[in-house]
């Protein structure tokens, strides 16, 4: 029998906990604060609510100190650390032209719902009501080379997923097991963590975006209740009361209010809020908007420079986390490269789904996600940015990619005519197999005409498709997540008819013309919240 049930939860002793949610709660917010009975299961549900809202402010808190970079020195002076675990992937073969990343800085931030230890003591619940831990909230934060921007991606809890092959993971250590569990379809994301860990989930993510992931920050919620109020609280703005049918009134009238840290808890964990009717996509939504708002209080401000909040608000913060590739003198680093950052050019998007599954997993838009990353790999507009400046010019050429040659015979290459000259295709197929290409097909390409003549590949298949380009004058390299092991030479309107020998297998390639970059058409119903947006304003 599979460790994990159908909706994601570990199994113990005949119980189950999925992280999900009752479809219906007490009648109002009327009800809250008069004596009932409870039941075991609400008993359980309650618990679930008040560890959700930990882990969102714990979650949040450190994406504010992570692009801020505030105290970092602090914490670097008093000779603080943070627990360390394996989290990054050693196989980078589902990363996406890796060259073109270095540089990149991809923090990979999961809140955990664990329920063991000090957990179990702020109203988390305890082991018996469900063991292990789940990713409750999962965040990718980009950070290009240039610093020019920050993009934070949100994925869905309940996200349908293949697992990889992971090793068991045991929260309570933190570690790993000798446990090995193969590959699988259609787990929900967080479940992934809850069986494999920060290495599973990450692979699971460094997969789905093709981004290479060099930090991992995890979250527990244990310390982080006073983290609001320790900052001075958050403003938020409302449309409306905001009312929960389980919380009850959360905030009692529509405007702008400076929300305390149990407020703040209520707001981010909420899912059952009269009017809204997507559960995890409008909580993602308020966590994102809050989010927004500490960071723009935070660069006002600079409330987190403040001695006397920064020193509980930091010493809680390295308690609670565990990392990888993470130390204090990193994100002090990172915050320096970031300070004249403003908060216009902090962008949040959240991964686009179709429906459920029939077990209730949220079922990615796979090509739409790839399209996302690409565009925030290449440095694309995003919907609502505000860009920041660009970088000052620079003298320095720009270093090109080195790859080696490969033998030519070990590639499957298909050579697709976009010229509009009758019969290119067949004639330069017998070009390149004269010289040691091996041949898989040959036509006309399947987009029409071309204007410029280049060599598509798939993720890693790199040292293949430059192979192909050094023997073909002028052609340059076009990444395409869909061709699997082919690699397709498409015959241009500039193509010049000259086929020269490759490179020697082995040799460094390094006169690669410049990559083709084409703009990635983003889905118009991608949702997206720009931190220097003031949701007040009208």
């Amino acid at each position: 029998m599979s460790p994990l049930d159908e909706d994601g939860a570990t199994r113990s002793g005949g119980r189950t906990d999925t992280g999900g949610w009752p479809t219906s709660g007490p009648a109002g917010p009327e009800t809250v604060g008069k004596p009932k009975p409870r039941s075991a299961a609400r008993s359980r549900r309650e618990k679930r609510l008040r560890l959700a809202a930990r882990v969102g402010v714990a979650f949040l808190s450190v994406l504010a100190l992570l692009i801020t970079g505030g105290g970092w020195s602090y914490l670097r002076a008093t000779g603080n650390s943070f627990t360390q675990v394996s989290a990054l992937a050693e196989n980078e073969d589902d990363v996406i032209d890796a060259q073109a990343q270095l540089g990149d800085e991809n923090y990979l931030i999961v809140g955990t719902d664990t329920r063991a230890g000090d957990n179990a003591e702020v109203g988390a619940g305890t082991v018996e009501d469900a063991e292990g831990a789940r990713a409750d909230t999962t965040m990718l934060v980009h950070i290009p080379k240039n610093r020019q921007r920050v993009v934070i991606v949100s994925f869905p809890r309940d996200l349908d997923v293949t697992r990889p092959e992971c090793s068991g993971w045991d929260n309570q250590k933190p570690g790993y097991t000798e446990d090995v569990f193969p590959s699988a379809m259609g787990d929900k994301l967080n479940a992934v963590y809850a069986l494999g860990g920060p290495r599973c989930l990450l692979s699971t993510i460094q997969r789905m975006t093709g981004s290479t992931i060099n930090h991992f920050i995890g979250i527990d919620f244990a310390g982080f209740e006073q983290m609001v109020d320790k900052v001075g609280g958050v403003e938020v703005c409302v449309s409306k009361p905001l009312e929960d049918g389980m919380l009850g009134t959360i905030i009692p009238e529509a405007g702008r209010h400076k929300i305390d840290g149990k407020t703040a808890l209520n707001y981010v964990r909420a899912r059952h809020i009269y009017g809204e009717e997507r559960s995890d996509y409008d909580r993602i939504n308020r966590q994102q908007k809050f989010l927004a708002s500490l960071l723009r209080g935070a660069l006002s401000s600079k409330m987190l420079l403040d001695p006397g909040k920064l020193n509980g608000f930091v010493q809680a913060f390295s308690k609670a986390t565990f990392v990888d590739q993470v130390e204090p003198n990193d994100l002090l680093m990172l915050g320096k490269s970031l300070q004249d950052l403003e908060s216009g050019a902090v962008t949040f998007l959240t991964v686009p789904t179709a429906g459920t599954t029939s077990y209730g997993n949220e079922i990615p838009r796979t090509s739409d996600i790839q399209g996302i990353f690409q565009a925030i790999r290449d440095d694309q507009p995003l919907p609502g940015e505000k860009t920041a400046p660009a970088p000052p010019p620079t003298s320095e050429a720009p270093v090109p990619p080195s790859l080696t040659a490969v033998d030519p015979s070990t590639l499957s290459l298909l050579v697709s005519n976009g010229s509009g000259i009758s019969g290119l295709a067949s004639s330069t197929a017998s070009e390149m197999a004269n010289v040691g290409f091996n041949i898989y097909n040959y036509g006309n390409y399947t987009e029409g005409n071309a204007t410029e003549t280049k060599v598509r590949y798939s993720p890693g298949h790199e040292a293949e498709a430059a192979t192909v380009a050094s023997a073909i004058p002028g052609a340059t390299m076009q990444l395409d997540e869909s061709l699997g092991s082919i690699v397709e030479l498409v015959l241009g309107e500039n193509y010049q008819q000259v086929v020269n020998e490759p490179a020697l297998v082995g040799s460094p390639i390094t006169d690669l013309a410049p990559a083709s970059t084409e703009a990635v058409e983003l889905p118009s119903d991608l949702e997206h919240v720009n931190a220097g947006d003031d949701p007040c304003a009208v």
